[in-house]
């Protein structure tokens, strides 16, 4: 079982930025991609960013330049910086993590963890 826990969500201004982490932990032997995603108020589930565990990275157009996502692979833990924030970025954020766990690939989600961004 793994377990995702999300942190450094909240209320910012628009311009304003946050800083999300998201720990990893349970019974697994490794962690292999790891990203963000995000779902906006009536919206679907959509891709931010993610990262290899060689630290390979890949975003969404409109968080290019923007966000920035990296990894502790020693911690666990990823992490997702967020600059210049727009209103349209208000969205429930959710880590996603591909973990081994006795050497059967898995995929897990974390709760979840809410960024408002008012104008």
């Amino acid at each position: 079982q793994v377990q995702l826990v999300e942190s450094g969500g909240g209320l910012v201004q628009a311009g304003g930025s946050l800083r999300l982490s998201c720990a990893a932990s349970g019974r697994f032997s490794s962690i292999n991609a790891m990203g963000w995603y995000r779902q906006p108020p009536g919206k679907q589930r959509e891709m931010v960013a993610t990262i290899t565990r060689a630290g390979n990275t890949n975003y969404a157009d409109s968080m290019k330049g923007r966000f920035t996502i990296s990894r502790d692979n020693a911690k666990n833990t990823v992490y997702l910086q967020m600059n210049s924030l727009r209103p349209e970025d208000t969205a429930v954020y959710y880590c996603n993590a591909w973990t081994v766990v006795v050497g059967i690939t898995t995929n897990a989600w974390g709760q979840g963890t809410l960024v408002t961004v008012s104008s």
